[in-house]
């Protein structure tokens, strides 16, 4: 079962007029994070961070190049020192040098619900820092 469907329940979308595409707000982070697919007769593997996280995507500043349109596996190492969070596919949306950033595309639920406790948190941290 995919958690997806779940998680773009509780999105927060941008105004209807703005530049941003992006269904939902992302925070800043700093995960590390290995990712794996397939490229042509390749599979790739790499590892770098998250830059920023939302429940629906994240920026990924990684070592190996992907492609836009590319299905990811992601291992986001989090800051609970559980097993990393495992998504099983992710879809390259943009791509420039390092950066891509990819759509969630499978969480399983127990990955979702904990995503969702790392964002609740960083919001949280963000709040009190304006303060």
């Amino acid at each position: 079962m995919t958690q997806l469907k779940h998680l773009r329940q509780s999105e927060t979308p941008y105004a209807p007029n703005s530049i941003e595409r992006r269904g939902m707000r992302r925070s800043c982070v700093s995960l590390g994070l290995m990712y794996s697919g397939i490229n042509g007769d390749d599979v790739l593997i790499g590892d770098g961070s998250a830059v920023d996280l939302s429940e629906g995507g994240m920026g990924i500043r990684g070592n190996c190049p992907v492609k836009i349109g590319m299905e990811l596996t992601v291992f986001l190492y989090l800051p609970d020192d559980e097993e990393p969070l495992f998504v099983s596919e992710v879809v390259v949306s943009w791509a420039t040098g390092s950066l891509f950033g990819v759509e969630l595309q499978e969480v399983s639920l127990r990955d979702g619900d904990r995503l969702q406790t790392l964002l609740r948190a960083q919001s949280v941290a963000q709040a009190e820092s304006v303060q």
